[in-house]
């Protein structure tokens, strides 16, 4: 049986698995937000950074890039190593990948996909909206033992750029973080 996994974050432009295939596409009713606090990759405990997480929302669309993963191994080295990388996300649901808005029918069904809940027992990190500025002022100052938080933004922006999407919330967040920066 395959195995399809979605990337909207760090997995559009960075798997670190082996894959057959790649699926530019988007699910339904969601939307890409930077929610979910970072605490072992892009920040530390005592300063977190901020990374994307998918909130339902009725109408919305989010872009990102499915992996199919067809070999048995390949699959159980792939969820070996997203258990640990995901390991701040505490929801794997299951959803259809689309890639044109006029089909009804999914081009791919039962797609994995790890998300953070609101909910605070479960998801210790999850962190919830806050104003544009602060945002931006936190990922700007954010580092972790993977990178600066900054990083994270950016190359999420440019792997967008990269499959032709423009997210609104991806780019007002780097365009303020730009714009923190020249103020320091």
């Amino acid at each position: 049986m395959v195995m399809w996994v979605f990337g909207y974050g760090s997995l559009v432009w960075n798997p670190g698995f082996a894959y057959d295939a790649r699926l530019v596409g988007f699910v339904r009713d969601y939307r890409r937000v930077f929610y979910q606090g970072s605490t072992d990759h892009r920040g530390t405990p005592e300063f977190p950074g901020r990374t994307v997480t998918l909130e339902h929302q009725p109408g919305s669309t989010c872009w990102g890039v499915a992996y199919k993963i067809s070999r048995e191994q390949d699959k159980q080295t792939a969820l070996e190593y997203l258990e640990v990388r995901e390991k701040q996300y505490d929801e794997k649901v299951y959803l259809d990948l689309y890639t044109d808005s006029s089909l009804k029918i999914p081009a791919v069904q039962d797609m994995m996909v790890y998300l953070a809940t609101t909910n605070k027992e479960a998801n210790q990190n999850y962190l919830g909206p806050a104003p544009l500025e602060e945002m931006a002022k936190q990922i700007y100052l954010a580092k972790g033992p993977t990178g600066p938080n900054t990083e994270y933004l950016f190359k999420l922006e440019d792997a967008l750029n990269k499959i032709g999407v423009v997210d609104q919330h991806v780019q007002d967040l780097a365009n303020a973080v730009r714009t923190y920066a020249d103020t320091v």
